[in-house]
């Protein structure tokens, strides 16, 4: 979990990862697992706002055409690694009801955002 305060594009950029960045999803589970004390309201907000991003693309609001093809793309890649099931086990074994209330991703988080490289390390 992170703990220091977060501006709401860095906050943004972590709902991202945690929706389309496998590494930084396991990453946030495992301090998750590690703390003794997890701050359950911003751990709910923080995968329910991941897995909305998930859901369907919407219609208008959004930030730029750009913007909008990226996050298709980045859901796309992103069935290949199952992270939308992984959120939803993370919320089960916290027990935290983080079902999205809406079948559309809420059109201010389609943001031009870039994910860090995924790719393993190379062999020498």
């Amino acid at each position: 979990m992170e703990k220091n305060i977060m501006n709401p594009r860095e906050r943004l950029q972590l709902v991202y990862e945690l929706a389309f960045y496998p590494p930084r999803l396991h990453r946030f589970w495992c301090d998750l697992k590690n703390q003794s004390n997890v701050n359950r309201e911003e751990t709910k907000t923080l995968l329910h706002d991941a897995l909305s991003l998930h859901l369907a693309l919407p219609e208008t609001g959004f930030q730029s055409q750009r913007a909008l093809k990226r996050v298709a793309g980045y859901q796309a890649s992103a069935k290949a690694f199952g992270t939308e099931s992984f959120i939803r086990n993370i919320a089960r074994q916290l027990e935290l009801d983080i079902n999205p209330k809406t079948d559309k991703i809420p059109p201010g988080m389609i943001r031009d955002l870039r994910l860090p490289e995924f790719s393993h390390k190379k062999r020498r």
